[in-house]
C-alpha cells in the first residue's frame, strides 16, 4: 500500500455509485488504505466535482449520505481536504499555460497536481490518463 493517495474525483464517484463497473475494486482499495492507515488526500475543487456528478447519478438520499461519509473521514483524520489557495491557483495556472499540447486536462486535475506535488504524493485514485501524460512522476492506484 502507497502511504499517501490522492482521490480524483473518478475514484470518489466510483466509491460513491454502486452501479460504477469498478465500485467493488475501488471499495476494497480504499478499505485497505484505510486498514493499512495510509493518508489520503483529496481537494475542495475535486469535492465540488463529486457533488455535482454524484448527485446527478445517484438517488439524493445515497448521495448525501455518501457525502456525509467523506466529511467524517475528514472530521476523524482519516481524509486530508487540501484548499485551493490563490497561490496554488497560480501555479495551476502555470501549469495550464505550461501544458498547451494537453488542453484537454481540466483546471481542476492540474490543482490536483500542484497539490501532489508539493504534499510529495505520486499515487493518485483515477482512470484519468493526464495524471500519467505530464512527466510529473504519477502513478494511477491501485
Amino acid at each position: 500500500m502507497p502511504k499517501a493517495v490522492f482521490i480524483d474525483t473518478w475514484g470518489w464517484l466510483a466509491l460513491g455509485h454502486r452501479r460504477d463497473a469498478l465500485h467493488q475494486e475501488v471499495k476494497a482499495f480504499y478499505r485497505a488504505l484505510q486498514k493499512e492507515g495510509s493518508l489520503c488526500y483529496t481537494t475542495d475543487y475535486v469535492l465540488d466535482e463529486t457533488i455535482t456528478l454524484l448527485f446527478r447519478r445517484e438517488v439524493f438520499e445515497e448521495a448525501i449520505r455518501f457525502m456525509e461519509g467523506i466529511f467524517q473521514s475528514a472530521e476523524e483524520r482519516r481524509l486530508i481536504i487540501e484548499r485551493v489557495t490563490s497561490e496554488r491557483f497560480s501555479s495551476a495556472w502555470r501549469l495550464r499555460k505550461q501544458f498547451q499540447d494537453k488542453p484537454k486536462i481540466s483546471f481542476t486535475d492540474l490543482t490536483s497536481m500542484v497539490i501532489m506535488e508539493e504534499k510529495g504524493i505520486k499515487s493518485v485514485l483515477t482512470e484519468d490518463e493526464h495524471f500519467l501524460q505530464v512527466g510529473m512522476g504519477f502513478q494511477k492506484a491501485p
